[in-house]
């Protein structure tokens, strides 16, 4: 059964040259491993390329990565396991996602990957806000002026402050 955060199915030559531009990234590039560094990289929009294994168990790890993607116009594509992904990336356990941060020489593999999956990838989908109303000014009460209560006989008036003057600068001797 495919999973809800598949949005499309992926060639297996665009899976293969997937795979090897993370390879590729490895050795001459920047990648970054994991679903949270993934995310990492697409907020703060390092992202060149965002690759998402299609068996992630829970899926609640990866679901976010594909909207967030479309969002900030990031090519995204899916590979048949994260054990795969994992040993593209060097990794001797599987991985979730892995983002390609700095190309190196995978520049126009991921060049041709964009373009594949730009044809096949959903568009962003645009959002309706409806009209904000306009909430009504409230006046505010005006403010009143504190009146002190006067004194009974022997009470003593309170310390008023004293301001304090700069002091004078002090000559310097020569």
């Amino acid at each position: 059964m495919a999973k809800s955060y598949v949005k499309f199915e992926t060639a297996k030559d665009i899976q293969s040259k997937a795979l090897e531009a993370i390879t590729v990234a490895l050795d001459t590039g920047r990648i970054r491993k994991g679903a949270n560094e993934t995310t990492k990289a697409i907020e703060g929009r390092t992202a060149a390329l965002v690759v998402i294994a299609e068996d992630v168990d829970p899926e609640e790890v990866v679901i976010h990565l594909p909207m967030i993607c479309a969002e900030k116009n990031i090519p995204y594509c899916y590979v048949a396991t994260k054990k795969e992904l994992g040993a593209a990336a060097g990794l001797g356990v599987p991985c979730a996602a892995i983002t390609i941060e700095k190309a190196g020489n995978s520049a126009e593999l991921i060049k041709s990957i964009s373009e594949a999956v730009g044809k096949v990838a959903p568009k962003k989908e645009e959002k309706h806000e409806a009209p904000k109303e306009h909430a009504p000014k409230v006046e505010h009460a005006p403010k009143v002026e504190k009146k002190e209560a006067p004194k009974a006989e022997g009470e003593k008036k309170p310390k008023e402050k004293k301001e304090k003057k700069p002091a004078a600068p002090k000559e310097k001797k020569a």
